[in-house]
């Protein structure tokens, strides 16, 4: 498909442009969102955050707009691309959590 901008004014071509970025944008949102349905929270999920470092395991927590968030078994909390994770390595398809039984005030 060919699309001539040739004859398109100044403004209107800004105003093309803007709305490219915002359809990309959506693309790209939905595509994460896709990603993110391969998961539950609760998965254990493993990544490679870079720089050389191991693989960081933990639980998925969140999902958030454009990422997920994880906690890792050290603690420490992640928002990573669900592009980059994957379920952990011989890890359940979910982790039980904790009970906790709620404290009734008087």
């Amino acid at each position: 498909m060919s699309i001539d901008i040739d004859h398109l004014s100044e403004a209107e071509l800004v105003d093309l442009n803007h709305r490219i970025v915002e359809r990309l944008r959506f693309i790209n949102q939905m595509r994460a969102h896709v990603q993110m349905l391969e998961f539950t929270i609760g998965d254990r999920v493993s990544f490679d955050p870079g720089g050389g470092r191991p693989a960081v395991t933990g639980v998925l927590t969140r999902y958030n707009r454009k990422s997920v968030t994880i906690v890792a078994d050290g603690g420490h909390r992640w928002n990573v691309s669900p592009h980059y994770i994957r379920k952990a390595d011989g890890a359940p398809a979910h982790t039980a959590g904790t009970v906790v039984p709620l404290r009734r005030e008087s």
